[in-house]
């Protein structure tokens, strides 16, 4: 009886190679589950940059109410409106944004262009450079407004 007791404990354990599989396969499980996170993350901050600018844009639009035309920059949006005749004596104490303008999710400016009644404002994306594909594709929010993909 006590050596068939000695002989089941010897036997109860995992071996080694059984041990390096099994975190062989959950290895290649997270590595699936890791890409998945990653791309959900990058695809969250590409609709945070979309809210921005549409909210950008809604201040955008106060100002030319209230001063007929788009400011030249975005930092017109941070300080009372001083320019033109139309932007003097309005009701408006401050800038159309309290503090500073926002970053884009992955910390660089957003670039703005205006001319006539269009305006664009976009970001370039997670490598801060022109261009790009994926998730380091410019994000416009006109993208009628945006330069063509041949035009580059």
């Amino acid at each position: 009886m006590a050596a068939r007791r000695a002989r089941y404990l010897a036997q109860a354990g995992f071996s080694l190679l059984e041990i390096l599989i099994a975190l062989s396969l959950m290895g290649v499980a997270m590595s699936f589950v890791g890409a998945k996170v990653y791309d959900q993350l990058q695809e969250g901050k590409q609709q945070a940059a979309r809210i921005q600018m549409n909210s950008l844009a809604e201040r955008l639009k106060e100002y030319r109410r209230d001063c007929n035309n788009y400011p030249d920059s975005l930092d017109a949006l941070v300080e009372k409106p001083t320019e033109g005749k139309a932007c003097k004596g309005r009701y408006r104490t401050g800038g159309y944004l309290d503090g500073k303008l926002p970053k884009d999710p992955w910390g660089n400016d957003y670039a703005y262009t205006a001319e006539g009644s269009n305006f664009n404002i976009y970001s370039l994306g997670a490598d801060g450079e022109e261009g790009g594909e994926g998730f380091d594709e410019d994000i416009y929010l006109n993208e009628d407004l945006a330069p063509k993909k041949d035009e580059e």
